[in-house]
């Protein structure tokens, strides 16, 4: 009897010290990924794609020219930026059966049909369509509205649509300009397009806007109503309490909330202000400490909280999905100097390190719920280097 009373009080303390809201499901009862996808943004682009294996490792990356060009954004000095070459999030996407990637150095998009047999193998579907506006960085798409969105962040600034079929992308509309007097190539970080994405229900085209403190100029949430597969040109925005630098966003799985990184503190997490229905309620604010620039975000469904990268410490963050809370961190010892975009699928994070002139880029697996790294992938130069951005994930 006392043994069996030993084992439970020691069942209950495990329990306890795990807590449902940070580690249910498991992860066991989580769909995986099928590929990840990341942009290589080199003068000739290409979308470089990984397998994901039943184990969650990755495969080998099998490398499809875009029909476009790369570039890079400027840094403070003038000089190409990179690692983190475009400031911003999801310079590719995946919907359905397609993917959808932008040509900084061209500023067109380029639309790919994805092999159900073989996740690495992309077909273009028709060539590039060009953007009306200047330096592409991010792209969303909707495949119950099907249609595509660009936010571009040079001298054109703002976001453009196009719808799209199996037979590729129409004609992009106009463009839904952001005043933020930048130039081709924008000059950064701060002051630039982030990321654009839709809602969970796809009803509505979110937009990050990054403010630059140094010239006390405000950065802003956009957002724009979607109806009858079209995406208004009317945009509401909010500049939330307490952020400057708005970055990375992801949509809350049973929830309108957002969470979104802002680069000078950590993250947020925003309610709709039913009043003026914008997303300046800011529920939840999490500060990380010694963070240099908190800009990427990627919702895990295995432990239903976030995950968080900085380019310049290599290191994932897991926050609250409720008040942005810092909740555990994983320290990473491969060497790569920092991280950007991810994705996570089952109970994996995928994240990816672009390198520097003595780094190579790089993908690390970390399993959400030990938080150890579990592979790290190394990529031939000839695949990606530092100018590499963006991942888009196949479930």
């Amino acid at each position: 009897m006392l043994t069996s009373t030993t084992l439970l009080l020691a069942l209950v303390a495990q329990v306890l010290a795990h807590p449902a809201q940070n580690r249910c499901a498991g992860g066991g009862g989580v769909k995986g990924g099928k590929a990840i996808y990341i942009l290589s943004n080199e003068k000739d682009n290409a979308v470089v794609a990984m397998p994901i294996d039943k184990d969650g490792k990755l495969g080998q990356g099998v490398s499809t020219a875009t029909g476009g060009e790369g570039a890079n954004a400027v840094d403070g000095n003038g000089q190409p930026a990179g690692p983190d070459a475009l400031f911003s999030q999801s310079a590719l996407t995946v919907t359905g059966m397609n993917l959808f990637a932008v040509n900084p150095g061209s500023n067109t998009l380029t639309m790919f049909a994805i092999d159900p047999t073989d996740p690495t193998r992309l077909t273009m579907i028709g060539k590039p369509t060009t953007i009306p506006g200047e330096f592409p960085v991010t792209v969303a798409a909707s495949n119950k509205n099907e249609v595509a969105c660009v936010g571009t962040s040079g001298a054109k600034a703002g976001i453009s649509c196009a719808s799209f079929s199996d037979k590729g992308l129409g004609e992009m509309d106009a463009l839904r300009v952001f005043d933020l007097g930048q130039t081709t190539p924008p000059k950064g970080p701060t002051n630039t397009v982030s990321q654009v994405f839709f809602s969970r229900d796809q009803k509505t085209l979110f937009s990050t806007v990054k403010g630059d403190p140094s010239t006390k100029k405000e950065g802003f949430i956009a957002s724009f109503p979607v109806s009858a597969a079209k995406v208004d040109s009317n945009l509401t925005k909010a500049t939330p309490e307490g952020t400057a630098v708005l970055f990375g966003a992801t949509t809350i799985p049973g929830s309108k909330d957002l969470f979104v990184t802002d680069a000078s503190f950590g993250a947020v997490v925003l309610g709709l202000d039913q009043k003026n229905q914008t997303f300046s309620t800011v529920k939840g604010k999490g500060e990380i400490q010694g963070q240099k620039a908190t800009c990427w975000a990627a919702f895990s469904p295995a432990t239903r909280t976030v995950f968080v990268t900085d380019v310049a410490i290599n290191r994932l963050v897991e926050m609250s999905t409720e008040d942005a809370k810092v909740l555990n961190t994983a320290e990473l010892t491969n060497g790569d100097p920092g991280l950007i975009d991810l994705q996570a699928a089952g109970k994996f994070v995928y994240a990816l390190s672009p390198g520097n002139d003595t780094t190579p880029a790089a993908v690390t697996v970390v399993d959400t719920m030990t938080r150890q790294q579990v592979q790290h992938m190394q990529m031939d130069a000839k695949l990606a280097g530092k100018s590499s951005m963006g991942m888009a994930l196949l479930k």
